[in-house]
């Protein structure tokens, strides 16, 4: 019953693990069930209580212990010891936690701030350019130890162009808002169809760079702290450019001018020369300009003609020359699947 209860609702498009939350089945207990429908449901009847659980007079006893002054604002972990080193035990850690949550006075017990939850930042996709924007702060050394000259760089998600970029000797919300202002402009971004993508650092939250974006229509995102990896496009790129032939040898730059004029190559060479991996092989300037569809259709025609040639050499199917139609920033993690039985 329970089985086919679950098989009609997920053939009515419902999520299986949704399903079985509702009727109290856990999914893996319903894939054991479907090996022997004949079994029927075999839940179990309510547990009994367990023999060895506290009395509700020591429950009182315990929670009268931990809200005395001595103990009301340490937490369990440290209460347990503390009571040992008198030479008692009255309960764990992990009895005392549930007795304080079932009374409903699990709460920060510290005078240090509460962790605060930290969730996933929201899926964004890119079907096109100018829909989402990435952008992020990196250090350059300078000749002089300890001194740094700090890029500002706007990437769009779905072409991977640099669409903006600044050298400045400081980090600043104002250097920033100037920044994603004359890229706007210089790109034609319409009202509310931009998302910009950051970091949790002091200029991607500066009350100026809030305001300016709310004038340009354009939406913000932010990565969880201390997670480089909810802003993978940013740091790919300061990779790539850390590392390339164009840098000094060294690594350093000796005036603000030259580290510009750096960046002036660099900006040329990644966005018109450089065949990036992540977009078939054709260049940012390509994509975002749309004229990558004619050179993979190119290249798609000379695979397919090479293999007609030479069919004996082609033991699979040509390569996939098609443009990717949507670049997604930080997707849903998606369930695994059950194995089906």
């Amino acid at each position: 019953m329970i089985c086919a209860l679950v098989q009609t609702a997920v053939e009515a498009h419902a999520e299986q693990q949704e399903a079985c939350a509702i009727i109290g089945v856990a999914p893996r207990t319903l894939q054991r069930w479907r090996r022997n429908v004949d079994r029927g449901d075999r839940r179990s009847t309510p547990k009994k209580p367990p023999p060895n659980q506290l009395t509700p007079r020591e429950n009182a006893m315990l929670l009268a212990l931990v809200n005395t002054p001595v103990y009301r604002n340490l937490t369990p972990n440290e209460i347990v010891p503390l009571l040992a080193n008198q030479g008692r035990y009255l309960a764990s850690e992990s009895t005392i936690y549930r007795l304080l949550r079932r009374s409903d006075q699990l709460a920060h017990r510290t005078k240090a701030k509460p962790r605060k939850a930290r969730h996933r930042p929201r899926e964004l996709v890119a079907t096109g350019p100018n829909q989402v924007w990435s952008w992020d702060i990196t250090y350059l050394h300078t000749s002089v130890h300890g001194r740094f000259f700090y890029l500002y760089l706007l990437l769009d998600v779905w072409s991977r162009k640099i669409v903006g970029w600044a050298i400045h000797e400081r980090e600043s919300g104002e250097l920033a808002s100037a920044l994603v202002t004359a890229a706007c402009a210089r790109e034609g971004v319409a009202r509310d169809r931009l998302v910009l993508h950051a970091d949790n650092g002091g200029p991607m939250k500066h009350a100026t760079l809030y305001a300016v974006l709310t004038v340009l229509g354009v939406a913000v995102s932010h990565s969880r702290p201390h997670v480089s990896n909810d802003n993978p496009f940013s740091e790919s790129i300061f990779r790539v450019l850390k590392y390339c032939t164009l840098i000094p040898a060294d690594g350093k730059f000796a005036s603000l001018e030259l580290a510009r004029e750096w960046m002036t190559r660099f900006d040329h060479w990644y966005n018109h020369v450089h065949l990036h991996s992540g977009i078939r092989y054709v260049t940012p300037a390509q994509r975002h300009d749309g004229r990558d569809v004619a050179v993979l259709e190119l290249r798609a025609a000379t695979y397919e003609t090479a293999r007609k040639r030479h069919p004996e050499r082609w033991s699979r199917a040509v390569r996939n020359w098609n443009p990717i139609p949507r670049v997604i920033l930080n997707p849903e993690p998606v369930a695994a699947a059950l194995p089906a039985d």
